[in-house]
């Protein structure tokens, strides 16, 4: 080569470094952007909540499936004869904090508070299908709680207040009002039965509409108690809540829950962490993710319960995987370099408030990080959702799929040209293994016809040699 020819070659060089430079650059930048994008949506969305607060006082709220419960706590006029009438009131804030407590536990409202009747909501604002079974174990915690309260400032003969408590499940309209904090005056047929059923009750009960008795009584024994008269209704009837089916109790009285009581509870729940987060990456995942996209997750949820059905995985480990899909990309939001880390963290502060317990946030992180390429899982639920991650790879909708990789990749600069694409495809095809029975049963068929497919498309002396 001449000098010439070799200060031309340096030139080109020196052209190609600056310019790939200046795409890294540019990239960089484009990634601030987004996220600056990001907190500016975030803050415009805060902005708009808040406007809505102000003016919330002028909407009506409806919803379709709130459960009531109205509690009657009698005793209060017994208060005046004591001798020590002031402190039995002090000792009486302790219970309220611990009711307070239990509400927080059960995502439940206190709506109203009227001289000795308290009313109580779930379901709303937060509307979730467990509602029902949260407010019995709710009032089955509030009862107890008086019980022992009781206990300890007079002994076991002794009691000053009574609970009864109504409980009733139907459509409601909600009123909301205030600013700072917001309240809910709540109206409509399931409030009105709610108290009439809690004034058909008595001391130490929790009654129930049958309404309620069918969405709870696969998990509490519920014994006939009584008919009321329900205006347009005719009689409806009542069912005492005795305790938790002994199958779902750690103990013989039926108060407290079991590990098989908790996960199927966490197994219905599952439904609206899903639509939550569903919910959430349709608005904040970025436009240009034409394949890590909200259908990708979805297509990810389904696989990882075929595939894990395969493989013969037991229910809380299912849930675990289901749960690790759902947020295996959740870090998209925020940028795709590195997103399964952030897709932990995500996971981490929005799974305990659906009850999922510290371990089980572990193992659902560690299973999400098995997605990072190259995929190296060490688990069976690991190699599940890395399957499931890679299941179009062996699909019959393989081209279409890659289209829309290839399209996000070349928006971002990360792929310039369709030949550099397909040389891609065929290097990770190449080196690619499906890591469960059942996914190669499915899979590794088609997979090997798609680089069969690729390799025809890319010119003989661009072919690499593997």
């Amino acid at each position: 080569m001449s000098q010439n020819e070799q200060n031309n070659q340096d030139q080109l060089q020196k052209q190609i470094n600056d310019l790939m430079r200046e795409r890294n650059e540019l990239f960089q930048r484009n990634q601030e952007l987004i996220e600056k994008n990001r907190k500016l949506d975030e803050e415009v969305r805060n902005l708009l909540m808040k406007q809505d607060l102000e003016s919330v006082d002028k909407k009506s709220l409806r919803f379709k499936m709130v459960t009531v419960l109205f509690a009657s706590i009698k005793g209060f006029t017994q208060l005046t004869e004591e001798d020590d009438a002031h402190k039995l009131i002090d000792d009486l804030d302790g219970f309220f904090l611990e009711i307070e407590s239990i509400l927080k536990k059960y995502n439940i409202e206190k709506t109203s508070s009227i001289g000795d009747t308290l009313m109580l909501t779930g379901g709303m604002p937060q509307k979730n299908r467990t509602n029902p079974i949260e407010m019995i174990l709710a009032a089955m915690q509030i009862r107890d709680e008086l019980e022992r309260f009781q206990e300890e400032l007079f002994g076991p003969s002794r009691r000053i207040w009574q609970i009864s408590m109504g409980i009733h499940t139907g459509p409601v309209v909600a009123q909301p009002s205030g600013k700072k904090k917001i309240v809910y005056e709540v109206k409509g047929e399931t409030v009105n039965i709610a108290s009439r059923i809690e004034a058909a009750s008595e001391n130490g009960k929790i009654i129930i509409s049958e309404t309620t008795r069918e969405l709870v009584e696969s998990y509490f024994q519920c014994h006939f108690a009584s008919k009321i008269p329900v205006k347009y209704m005719g009689d409806v009837s009542l069912f005492e809540v005795k305790r938790l089916l002994p199958r779902y109790s750690v103990d013989e009285h039926g108060r407290n829950f079991n590990d098989a009581f908790r996960l199927r509870f966490q197994i219905i729940r599952y439904d609206d962490l899903e639509e939550f987060v569903l919910d959430k990456l349709e608005r904040e995942l970025p436009k240009y993710l034409y394949y890590h996209n909200l259908k990708h997750t979805i297509d990810v949820i389904t696989q990882v319960e075929i595939i894990g059905t395969g493989e013969g995985i037991i229910d809380e480990e299912l849930l675990l995987l289901k749960t690790a899909a759902l947020f295996h990309d959740a870090g998209q939001t925020v940028q795709s370099k590195g997103h399964e880390q952030i897709s932990t963290e995500i996971a981490g502060e929005i799974l305990p408030r659906f009850g999922y317990l510290p371990e089980q946030i572990v193992r659902v992180n560690e299973i999400i990080m098995a997605t990072q390429l190259p995929p190296k899982p060490q688990t069976i639920l690991q190699k599940i959702i890395c399957d499931s991650d890679l299941d179009y790879l062996g699909r019959s909708d393989f081209i279409p799929v890659s289209n829309m990789l290839f399209k996000e990749l070349a928006e971002q600069n990360i792929v310039t040209s369709i030949d550099d694409w397909n040389i891609m495809q065929y290097k990770f095809l190449n080196v690619h293994q499906y890591f469960t029975n059942t996914a190669n049963h499915l899979r590794e068929v088609n997979k090997q016809t798609q680089i069969d497919r690729i390799k025809s498309e890319i010119p003989p002396d661009k072919l690499p040699v593997l």
